[in-house]
């Protein structure tokens, strides 16, 4: 199998497209790490993002009937605009079904590109169920963006000039996951050629369906996908792809979303370009791998798979950033409440930059404050606690916190005595009438007591919800939530709530 893709790759057509990216050392965080650090540029291609390779070889490939009946694919992103500028080349008209929810730069970037937009659905599923029925009625080609021979032919193009161009002795390739048209192209030939070469696949940890495959043994299905790294954001690993992957990965690493937001100011500190989420995968895992390893002086080498980034997620990126490189505590701290607390408070935790304080009068007695602080990587979060609780504080670590960290620091109002009230977290559809469709399908039966929605340039927005639900009636309303669609966690019990909100 491995020798019939590395053919491909060696005959791929991708060149009349795509370009062959630089291979860039890593200064700063190669310094950090005490390793030799690269960076694989695939944010430089034309469409800024690597999926142009598989794209363009895919469509050079059809027959010419193929061709001049067109093609159809769906997207929510990066094979949108790649399929588009690859159809603009070879004269072939392309039609594109992406969900109403896709942000405007994309859709526009794709017409722009001579593509013909159909928006679908409010999620990728809805418009690649559509899409299908449009390949049926008008026989279209259908072009996948990840699981198809000739598409991971074309990705797996990186791979052999990482290898032509990096001549020293190569310890670790790092790559994003998604449905792993790139991994799957990149280990076939790594495993052919350097078979020493370890693969290493990295997932965002709420998309990571090739790490819940390789657990499992076959293709299991993800329950839920976290979109916040929209470009991996996949439920099930490739049929074609899983075959590769199953035997010639070395192992998956899983990354949070504060974890990405660091290797994204990694990468902007090395190169000043900002990466998409899914394209600072490989260098949150790379940080992870050596940590967790202890290895130094080896050369490890990261594919930067994108750069499609929505400038309205810079602000959430920027937030996120000190936490994921372990830097920041966030922490729920009760104090005295009477004067000069404060400035004990100060002189109990030092020199150490206060980055968020936030406080509203809640008793007579004592007063909980939402506080941010600056700490050195490694133990200083929790040597940082111990002093606090060794000084007579009671400390609630709220670093990991979601609730904390996307909603509660950002609200003001105080506490609440609305009874009975339940917490809800959501994440609702970008699009216009998605709240309205929300509290039509609530109804009037119960009271929202408390709502909080942000907006981080993502396809769905974070939204926080207080509703007042008897007791009795707990279970027929969560039999409501479901109807509604929009995926959402229940938060009663999380302690941000009960120390700042009830």
């Amino acid at each position: 199998m491995l020798e019939q893709y590395v053919k491909r790759i060696l005959n791929a057509k991708v060149y009349e497209a795509a370009v062959e990216t630089p291979i860039e050392r890593a200064n700063s965080l190669s310094a950090r790490y005490a390793n030799n650090i690269l960076i694989k540029r695939e944010d430089l291609q034309p469409v800024f993002s690597f999926k142009i390779r598989g794209a363009y070889n895919n469509l050079a490939h059809l027959t010419e009937e193929q061709k001049a009946k067109g093609v159809i694919c769906a997207s929510a992103g990066n094979h949108a605009q790649g399929l588009a500028e690859s159809a603009r080349r070879l004269g072939v008209k392309a039609t594109i079904v992406m969900p109403r929810t896709t942000p405007d730069i994309k859709v526009n970037s794709v017409r722009a590109r001579g593509g013909k937009v159909v928006l679908h659905g409010d999620a990728f599923d809805e418009a690649a169920a559509y899409s299908r029925e449009l390949m049926e009625k008008h026989g279209y080609t259908y072009i996948h963006p990840y699981d198809d021979p000739m598409t991971i032919a074309g990705q797996g193009t990186i791979a052999l000039e990482i290898l032509n161009h990096v001549r020293e002795p190569l310890h670790a390739v790092f790559v994003p996951v998604g449905g792993g048209g790139i991994i799957a192209g990149m280990a076939a030939y790594i495993k052919y050629v350097r078979p020493e070469i370890k693969v290493i696949g990295v997932e965002y940890e709420e998309s990571a369906c090739l790490a819940l495959a390789l657990k499992d043994g076959k293709r299991s299905v993800l329950d839920q996908v976290g979109l916040f790294a929209d470009g991996v954001a996949v439920a099930q690993i490739g049929e074609n792809t899983w075959e590769i992957c199953k035997d010639y990965v070395d192992e998956v690493i899983t990354v949070s979303a504060d974890e990405t937001c660091a290797a994204i100011k990694d990468i902007f500190d090395d190169t000043r370009s900002v990466a998409e989420p899914a394209g600072a995968l490989a260098f949150a895992g790379i940080k992870k791998y050596i940590e967790r390893e202890g290895c130094t002086d080896q050369t490890l080498v990261g594919v930067c798979s994108g750069a499609n980034m929505n400038f309205d997620r810079l602000r959430y990126v920027a937030e996120r950033t000190e936490v994921g490189e372990k830097r920041e505590a966030v922490l729920a701290v009760t104090i005295p409440e009477r004067p000069g607390a404060f400035k004990k408070f100060c002189a109990t935790i030092g020199k150490r930059q206060i980055t968020e304080f936030n406080y509203r009068l809640a008793d007579a007695n004592d007063a909980n404050i939402f506080v941010g602080l600056q700490i050195p990587a490694g133990d200083g979060r929790q040597k940082l606690i111990e002093k606090l609780q060794e000084t007579g504080y009671q400390v609630a670590d709220l670093t990991d916190n979601e609730v904390a960290k996307s909603h509660c620091r950002h609200m003001v109002g105080g506490r609440s005595t609305a009874e009975n009230e339940r917490l809800f977290r959501f994440e609702f559809p970008e699009r216009p009438g998605a709240l309205l469709n929300f509290l039509t399908q609530l109804g009037k039966r119960w009271n929202i007591s408390m709502f909080h929605y942000r907006n981080h340039g993502a396809a769905y927005g974070k939204v926080l919800v207080g509703i007042q639900v008897p007791d009795a009636e707990v279970a027929e309303c969560r039999e409501t939530l479901d109807n509604i669609g929009y995926a959402y966690w229940d938060e009663s019990d999380n302690p941000v709530y009960r120390l700042f909100l009830k």
